[in-house]
């Protein structure tokens, strides 16, 4: 299996730490989008996108990237974040780029969120929520989470 990892970081570094947790298991590089040709993301069987949620969205660099993605008939994909905030059921920022991906021909398998330190206002005021976190159980979480995702990915290496 070809794996690749999308992933935008930009606060404190959390949404990264988690995607070199993953990247360990996937044995998959993990690059900003910036360091990624779109047309190349094609040639991976499985691509995960992850970021920081801002404003209640993924990062714009990132949404930016998936909407530069080629249409392609088939790929499996996943999705992750990180936040301060668990996700809201409606609106879900999660689905959001989950149809940014289906529209360009990717099937999104499964996604992953983690509590995350978080120092956007009104939380910096009191010097953040969520401090220490993501956490050894959030790393080994993440691992975990990738381990499902290779079982499930039945594609010769």
């Amino acid at each position: 299996m070809k794996a690749l990892i999308v992933c935008t970081s930009v606060s404190h570094g959390n949404t990264r730490k988690i995607a070199e947790a993953m990247g360990e298991v996937l044995a998959a590089p993990v690059l900003t989008p910036d360091q990624v040709d779109p047309a190349a993301v094609s040639g991976h069987d499985l691509v995960g996108f992850g970021s920081g949620i801002f404003r209640m969205s993924f990062h714009p660099d990132l949404r930016e990237f998936v909407r530069m993605l080629p249409q392609q008939p088939a790929g499996s994909a996943f999705v992750f974040s990180t936040s301060g905030l668990p996700e809201p059921q409606f609106p879900g920022y999660t689905r959001a780029l989950t149809r940014l991906l289906e529209e360009r021909g990717r099937t999104v398998i499964d996604t992953f969120s983690c509590r995350a330190f978080d120092t956007y206002l009104p939380f910096k005021v009191v010097g953040g929520i969520r401090k220490g976190r993501p956490d050894a159980g959030d790393l080994r979480a993440a691992q975990a989470f990738a381990e499902g995702l290779r079982a499930r990915i039945d594609v010769p290496s």
